[in-house]
């Protein structure tokens, strides 16, 4: 049976930048990447929808090591797989990918000091043994979206899609769309199929906070012509961190100046008050949930050319011609889009057990942010809420090095995390989202206290995270683990 060092599961936007930081800080562990599809690139390869791209920026969602050199700080779904692209090929990270390998389950063997890992290839069954496991595979299901069941939608004429399955032959030129949810998914979709769409409406149960973003980012052309790639790179990623974080503070901190700012920034470009507070205007404060970005306000723009409409009412049912609302109003549609949101899976839904017994996620604990306790060598990637998912994935990696590194010192087989006394008990994700709420309880629990709190400040992060002692929290999972006993 095969034995490496260390296990990646995921080739997208965290496995990849993991396994950078792996052969580059611990060049003698033998590591692979397990991909379940047959291509790299994770969520920037599985949506295809039109329109698909980042809602945040590319120089803090890209890597600080691998420098974003394309002229849209916002981009779209085909320029970040092409950077992620380059990036494996550049550092030979893609001769370590295995496509087509799905982890199914994972059992840790404690007198082995390794896990066993059960995958899927080709319609068989394999197993492969490894020192540590380190999950970069996010927390959304790629195989099952959130679809809920519509009343009458087998009495639709036309064509219901799902952006997460968007058809490669779908002509919707000049046909009446109806796109139905309020996320990220929904805002980009309206703008990219207004260009050719007849008419798109946006259906929405309650209005989202929508805030417009430059779709590039003249500061950072200014300062990528003045100098070289790599160091423009760090002070453009550094200037958008701080504006990032500082800007979440000022929402969370004085939430009605925030609620103001928002409703100006839409009423200014709309020019309706009227409409800005029927459709634009949340019961909920700014960043209670996540807050869209729309770069060059391409939505309100969609809006304003009467191009697209939001119509904020419920569903009744379909109707052959399309939906009818709640209100006794109709929408014709020959196209319905169901952005109705992304389904949560933890940890690409890898079966764990430890010695044969069945882990339970919700009975353990994270520590910061990555490690879990009861769960010995096991690591897992959680981005952030409020800023771009990088910027904690790269912190989680470089700790994941760290932690192997100081197991290597100790002569630990095994470290597991352990609190040195009860931990007030906390989601894991605190947003007040749909997808997040309706999932969030299967997902480990977060602590009151740090390194058990996982907090949405990278500032803070960054400054604590490498540099704690990890003697303190980290322990053998048995002393006659140590290597040599």
């Amino acid at each position: 049976m095969e034995h490496l060092d260390v296990v990646i599961v995921g080739a997208g936007l965290s496995g990849i930048g993991a396994a950078y930081r792996l052969q580059t800080e611990l060049p003698g562990k033998s590591y692979a990447v397990l991909e379940a599809r047959d291509t790299l690139g994770g969520t920037w390869d599985l949506f295809r929808y039109p329109g698909v791209r980042s809602d945040s920026d590319m120089f803090t969602l890209g890597y600080p090591f691998k420098p974003w050199r394309a002229a849209k700080s916002i981009a779209d779904g085909a320029a970040i797989l092409e950077y992620l692209t380059e990036t494996a090929a550049q550092f030979d990270i893609d001769r370590r990918i295995r496509y087509g390998v799905k982890v199914i389950a994972a059992d840790w063997d404690g007198a082995a000091a390794r896990w066993t890992l059960t995958l899927a290839r080709d319609g068989r069954t394999e197993t492969l043994t490894c020192g540590f496991l380190y999950c970069c595979a996010g927390y959304y299901d790629y195989e099952q979206p959130h679809a809920p069941q519509f009343p009458g939608v087998e009495d639709f004429a036309g064509t219901l899609v799902h952006p997460q399955f968007w058809p490669a032959d779908l002509d919707y030129t000049g046909a009446r769309v109806v796109v139905i949810g309020s996320g990220a998914t929904a805002v980009t979709l309206v703008p990219a199929m207004a260009e050719t769409a007849g008419r798109v409406t946006m259906l929405q149960r309650t209005p989202t906070w929508i805030s417009p973003v430059p779709g590039r980012d003249k500061y950072a052309d200014r300062i990528r012509a003045l100098l070289p790639a790599g160091p423009a790179h760090r002070l453009i990623r550094t200037k958008n961190i701080l504006f990032n974080v500082g800007f979440y503070q000022y929402c969370r901190r004085r939430p009605e100046s925030a609620r103001r700012l928002l409703t100006g920034l839409a009423t200014r470009i709309l020019k309706d008050e009227r409409l800005v507070a029927e459709h634009f205007t949340p019961t909920y404060g700014v960043w209670d949930q996540r807050l869209c970005a729309v770069p060059d306000a391409d939505f309100f723009k969609a809006l304003k050319r009467d191009r697209a409409e939001v119509v904020t009412d419920q569903i009744d049912r379909f109707v052959p011609e399309g939906i009818r609302l709640a209100s006794g109003r109709t929408l014709p549609a020959d196209v319905v889009v169901s952005a109705t949101g992304l389904r949560l899976l933890a940890f690409g839904g890898i079966t764990l057990s430890v010695d044969g017994a069945p882990v339970r996620l919700p009975d353990h604990y994270v520590w910061q942010g990555a490690m879990l306790t009861g769960i010995p060598n096991f690591a897992v990637c959680i981005g952030y809420t409020n800023s771009s998912w990088t910027l904690r994935a790269d912190l989680t990696s470089r700790l994941v090095c760290r932690v192997l590194a100081f197991a290597d010192r100790r002569g630990y087989r095994a470290v597991v995390p352990e609190p040195d006394g009860p931990l007030g008990e906390h989601p894991l994700l605190d947003l007040s989202s749909g997808y997040i709420q309706r999932s969030i309880g299967e997902f480990p629990r977060q602590g009151d206290r740090r390194p058990w709190r996982v907090r949405q400040n990278y500032l803070l992060d960054a400054a604590t995270t490498l540099r704690t002692r990890m003697g303190r929290t980290l322990k053998p999972v048995r002393d006659q683990e140590r290597v040599g006993v």
